[in-house]
């Protein structure tokens, strides 16, 4: 089968030839309908993630299950499945309270293999490692089955796939961890695909303002779609000082960095009010260190947070999620503004970095 395999980093994708094992005790084999195009296999091709290459790349992608190993009964052949990037092992004290993104009940050392530390795919013989041992840039996949979830067969694999990551982070970020109330003022800084869906969040949790900052027009634009009521283009206005102004000298109640990185963490700190709360949700370059105030923190009683995954449980909110966008209350089909190819998967990473795009899926 067919995989889009990171060989070098700073250098595009091949679309190579892999052969692939079956699955052994506990894992599944799906055939992949949809991957979304996202900044976080960005973040490995371009270095910021250092991880053992060569790698098959994907991890925000829906499909359908074809074959079962032994043991496997949560789902069956035929089933449409949204991946989830990250294991549940069931048993470790953070699956034990509903906190399953931060599972711990296997080695995550080798997180790019599966949980008997080999891998199913190989070039020529030898190991190919695949991302969150899904790796979905992939016509077919071989992995845990418990990163499978099933979910209803009417929903579009586009909209299944996007659901397995920016949807769920970012949605996940507003009204799961943040759990921002109705009639709370809010900051967003970064419109892309998870940005967009913290806004969407944010609507839905009924937050009376929220303000959208990107440094690009078009994304926006995107936001207003959205449901943002303000923007602000942080080329031309200082984001902290506008946000004030916006809400009467306080700043905002809650505030999410959805790009990942030091100043925009800092500004999220900064534009929050007295007893504000501001939430990390973008995932920053491993070295990255931010300079917040103790100061202000403590005094202010400011709170600062970081949530993984949207802190979800994907076994339950896929099909919330699922159910959500069938009943038209999040819009998915707008966020989806372009798809693509397998072979032009490396035109949308070039869309994906320019800012060109809300969120570009793959449809195999």
């Amino acid at each position: 089968m067919r995989a889009a395999v990171l060989t070098e980093v700073n250098k595009p994708l091949q679309i190579l030839d892999l052969e692939q094992e079956g699955p052994k005790a506990g894992e599944v084999r799906v055939q992949v309908k949809a991957a979304g195009v996202c900044l976080s296999d960005y973040h490995i091709m371009n270095g910021d993630w250092p991880l053992p290459l060569p790698m098959v790349l994907g991890h925000e992608a829906a499909g359908v299950v074809v074959e079962l190993g032994q043991g496997v009964t949560h789902v069956k052949k035929g089933d449409h499945i949204i991946f989830s990037f990250r294991p549940n092992c069931g048993h470790c004290r953070y699956c034990a309270s509903g906190r399953s993104v931060i599972c711990n009940g296997h080695d995550d050392s080798q997180r790019w293999r599966m949980h008997d530390n080999t891998t199913r795919v190989k070039l020529n013989g030898e190991p190919v490692n695949q991302m969150a041992r899904i790796g979905t840039f992939s016509e077919y996949v071989v992995c845990p089955a418990e990163q499978v979830v099933a979910v209803r067969k009417d929903l579009p694999w586009t909209h299944a796939a996007i659901i397995g990551c920016s949807v769920a982070t970012g949605v996940g970020a507003a009204i799961r961890h943040a759990k921002v109330e109705a009639g709370s003022t809010v900051l967003v800084v970064g419109c892309g695909g998870v940005g967009l869906n913290v806004v969407q969040g944010a609507k839905l949790a009924g937050a009376e303002k929220i303000i959208a900052c990107d440094l690009l027009d078009n994304k926006l634009g995107y936001a207003r779609e959205f449901g943002a009521t303000h923007v602000i283009n942080a080329k031309k206005d200082d984001t902290v000082k506008a946000v004030k102004e916006l809400t009467g000298g306080l700043g905002v109640d809650y505030a999410f960095d959805a790009i990942g990185g030091a100043k925009t963490m800092e500004t999220c700190v900064d534009a929050i009010a007295p007893g504000g709360h501001a939430i990390m949700v973008g995932m920053p370059a491993f070295t990255d260190r931010a300079q917040i105030n103790p100061f202000q923190v403590v005094f202010q009683e400011k709170k600062i947070t970081g949530t993984y995954y949207g802190s979800i449980r994907p076994p339950v909110d896929f099909g919330i999620l699922a159910d959500l966008d069938m009943d038209k209350r999040i819009n998915l089909d707008a966020l989806i503004s372009r798809t693509y190819k397998f072979d032009e998967i490396n035109e949308g990473f070039k869309l994906l970095t320019s800012g060109a795009v809300a969120r570009g899926v793959i449809v195999f």
